[in-house]
């Protein structure tokens, strides 16, 4: 089975072309399930390792669709620096044009690729709540809430370096206001003209070197309370810089940062027993 390893500012992504649908027979030949499947590939120790597995399929309306897993086998309906990845994937696998647009179920994405670098227009934000409070057994946690595709919150910090971000993120991640679907959590501060960002991601259930999609929450909700012109720079855990496009009506939201194109590689079936 051929796949593909990217990553896009320190989230990593495994892409497979799927446009034949041989992965469910593959599936029903091995008596597994997408979540096992998916779980099993994404796992660091014994599998290639990444954040999500991206699966490339056709599509009538777009150049191309995509099923998107989350390491746990969750699936996302949106991933901003997993569309960044696929959309170079696709551009340098011939599947789609520089200019395109595919498939997600958080709606159709239009992305640009230029070289290693990627734009994409992200979904228009929703569910914008700028004063929610998560109570919490230790403290009350001011921050705000608000859906980019997936859901986020949003908390500003004195030190970000000094954040218990995999506990604190836990918490609030799985706290009773966000239930059933749970949310990402973004611990947030602004310093030396950039907004540094940490992340801990639902599906992933740990932190990862960088958002796409809480990357435009952060800046979204910092544009909103502090009055803040885009374009926004965003400085990632792995060091890199997202930068966040937007109108005065938040409804043309863009993503842009650097990719790698780690590798390409054939799994074996042994991997799965």
């Amino acid at each position: 089975m051929p796949f593909s390893k990217l990553e896009g500012t320190g989230n990593d992504f495994i892409i497979i072309d799927n446009r034949t649908h041989f992965i469910s027979n593959f599936l029903s030949k091995k008596g597994l399930n997408i979540e096992t499947f998916v779980q099993t590939i994404c796992n660091r120790k014994r599998g290639i390792g990444a954040d999500g597995l991206i699966l490339i399929e056709k599509s009538h309306p777009a150049n191309f669709k995509w099923e998107f897993f989350n390491a746990d086998g969750s699936r996302a309906s949106m991933c901003g620096n997993g569309a960044r990845c696929a959309a170079r994937f696709a551009f340098e696998k011939q599947i789609a044009p520089k200019e395109m647009t595919f498939e997600t179920e958080a709606g159709l994405i239009k992305a640009t690729v230029n070289g290693r670098t990627v734009k994409v227009l992200m979904t228009e934000p929703y569910d914008i709540n700028l004063k929610c409070k998560v109570i919490t057994e230790n403290k009350d946690i001011k921050g705000a809430f608000l859906n980019t595709g997936v859901p986020h919150f949003v908390t500003f910090v004195e030190d970000i370096e000094n954040v218990d971000v995999e506990k604190l993120g836990r918490e609030i991640r799985f706290h009773e206001m966000f239930k059933p679907e749970g949310t990402n959590v973004n611990f947030v501060q602004f310093k030396s003209g950039k907004l540094f960002v940490r992340t801990y991601e639902r599906g992933v259930e740990g932190e990862t070197l960088a958002c796409g999609t809480g990357s435009v929450a952060a800046a979204i909700v910092f544009s909103k309370l502090f009055s803040e012109e885009p374009p926004i720079m965003v400085m990632t855990r792995s060091g890199e810089t997202l930068t966040i496009y937007f109108d005065n009506q938040f409804k043309e939201i863009f993503l842009e940062g650097n990719t790698s194109w780690i590798c390409d590689g054939k799994l074996r079936e042994e991997i799965f027993g």
